[in-house]
């Protein structure tokens, strides 16, 4: 049991990411917006970011499990740490300048995670590649937004 407490607590970490970034949610603000017609639907971005969530947690809980606190850990804190941060500036603050600009920061962080991880576990690198994925659509989205909207 104790060989899964550290997974437990990347799980609640994930978890109280996820948590923040729902005290924010899009609202009328998002409703408004001028948006490309490639946009998914509302109803698909809770369950994509559901299992985002966890593999997330399963891919730092390996790390640390590899490695303990190095340099790929802190990376995965910061990704962590933009991630909550981006509905709080997009959806909070209704800035889609600014929340563009911490999508570019989780963008280079998942990525520098995926590279750094990579020879410390190539399992963590791996299960980070369809968030790093989805951060990439995300930017490019989050990109149309303020364009449209400026």
């Amino acid at each position: 049991m104790r060989r899964y407490t550290a997974l437990i607590v990347f799980l609640i970490l994930a978890a109280g990411a996820a948590s923040f970034g729902a005290t924010n949610l899009p609202g009328p603000f998002y409703a408004a917006l001028a948006k490309p017609a490639w946009t998914p639907p509302d109803q698909v971005f809770a369950p994509v970011w559901a299992v985002l969530y966890v593999t997330i947690a399963l891919a730092g809980w390996i790390v640390w499990r590899a490695q303990g606190l190095g340099a790929a850990l802190w990376i995965w804190f910061a990704q962590l740490g933009f991630n909550a941060g981006w509905p709080w500036l997009m959806f909070g603050r209704k800035q889609i300048d600014l929340a563009l600009l911490d999508m570019a920061a989780l963008w280079l962080t998942s990525l520098a995670f995926i590279i750094v991880a990579w020879p410390v576990r190539r399992t963590a690198s791996v299960l980070f590649v369809p968030y790093f994925l989805w951060v990439s659509f995300a930017v490019a989205l989050n990109f149309e937004l303020w364009r449209l909207n400026g």
